[in-house]
């Protein structure tokens, strides 16, 4: 009888196995130093000593780390070697705010391990990411201390916040410096139902609006004497709501157009209120640029005569990364290592990859699942952040020593 049969039938003897399996990964260098910074409550901008921890591990390896800090936000920008190709890793330190502590399982700040996953605020977004790079580029220098190209890290306390002290100064002062990447890597969650089932190579544009449609205040008894705000912007709305921005392209889904907030009225059921507000959001392909989808949203507003204001607010243009060496290699990797096909999509949130584009080559997004991102008793699979460490090393290995 093979030796996996009587593992499997004998449950006592199987679980010995899992918990020895299970120490195994938890002795793992990986799981080690991202338990190390999941301890740190570095919420948005605040880094709180996480990069010090990474600096310290690059520059015995050899990194030049040069820290480019704004305000409260902290940035390194680490890099070994001067030959091209450059091979860059990107990730944030910060993490969201926890919301109610009350609501988690375990303290969000005090890294549990349950049922092969790690809880805690941070771990799959993107602490994990930021553990398995790390730990890929120590194993790889140890191995290959003469190889063909330079490896960088790029990493932001100011990621998940605003934005505007971190990644994109960043980029400012590598593009004055004319030092540009070929290959970049983001450690963004991508994986949606398994690790590596997924790869960005671009994401779509992020827009916000707030709408102010103005009326009259009045009495609700005599609304021949006042303006509703409300009745005048109905069917405009609607239009919004129905009309087709595009039809999607390659790698892009049609442009989405979401209402977030409405509110008119001052709490009373007898008065016709002033004005109203709507927030609404886009998220579009490079089909469309923001000012060509503001100047539709007006054209759908202008038709109904409307008085309003609009105030915009562009968080991301769309990019994309045409399919190349990196996506090549690393859905080579992937399948090799995993056996899964990885699909390539621009879908999900906004990342600093947005920024990153202005200066690489190409640029990908890859990382563990992202079922429990921003939420309560956020975790990661154990076992996929050691997998994703060693996926990290061979691409790697694919791009500098070939």
């Amino acid at each position: 009888m093979p030796c996996t049969e009587i593992v499997y039938r004998d449950k006592l003897l199987w679980k010995t196995v899992f918990k020895m399996a299970q120490n195994n990964m938890l002795e793992n260098d990986t799981i080690q130093l991202l338990i190390e910074l999941l301890k740190i409550p570095s919420i948005t901008p605040n880094d709180l000593g996480c990069q010090d921890i990474l600096i310290e591990r690059l520059e015995t390896l050899g990194f030049k780390c040069e820290k480019m800090n704004f305000n409260q936000t902290s940035n390194l920008w680490a890099r070994i070697g001067k030959k091209k190709p450059l091979v860059c890793f990107a990730g944030h330190t910060d993490v969201v705010p926890v919301g109610k502590v009350e609501d988690w399982q375990t303290p969000p700040f005090e890294p549990t391990i349950k049922d092969d996953y790690l809880y805690a605020r941070g771990a799959s977004d993107m602490k994990s990411g930021l553990s398995a790079f790390v730990t890929a580029i120590e194993r790889f220098l140890q191995q290959h201390s003469d190889f063909n190209g330079s490896i960088a890290l790029l990493i932001t306390s100011d990621e998940e916040g605003d934005g505007i002290d971190g990644t994109i100064k960043v980029v400012e002062i590598l593009k004055e410096r004319q030092e540009l990447i070929d290959y970049c890597i983001v450690a963004e969650p991508t994986s949606v139902a398994a690790l590596g089932d997924t790869i960005k190579n671009g994401r779509r544009g992020s827009m916000s609006g707030k709408l102010t449609v103005k009326g009259k205040q009045g009495h609700i008894a005599y609304p021949h004497l006042a303006i509703n705000p409300i009745h005048e912007v109905a069917a405009a709305l609607k239009d919004l709501v129905n009309f087709e921005w595009d039809k999607g392209i390659e790698y892009f889904p049609r442009t989405s157009f979401q209402f977030s907030n409405i509110q008119a009225g001052v709490g009373a059921g007898n008065i016709i209120p002033g004005e109203l507000n709507a927030w609404f959001n886009f998220r579009f392909s490079p089909e469309n640029t923001a000012e060509e989808l503001q100047e539709k949203v007006q054209a759908i507003l202008d038709a109904y005569g409307l008085k309003y204001d609009i105030e915009w607010q562009v968080s991301g243009k769309p990019f994309i990364t045409p399919e190349g060496r990196l996506t090549e290699v690393t859905q080579k990797v992937i399948l090799d290592e995993l056996q899964i096909k990885a699909d390539i999509n621009t879908l999900g949130g906004t990342s600093d990859g947005r920024f990153i584009k202005d200066i690489a080559q190409e640029l990908i997004e890859l990382g563990p699942i992202n079922a429990t991102i921003h939420q309560v008793n956020e975790c990661v699979k154990v076992r996929d952040v050691v997998v994703l460490s060693q996926i990290y090393e061979k691409i790697l290995a694919n791009l500098l020593l070939d």
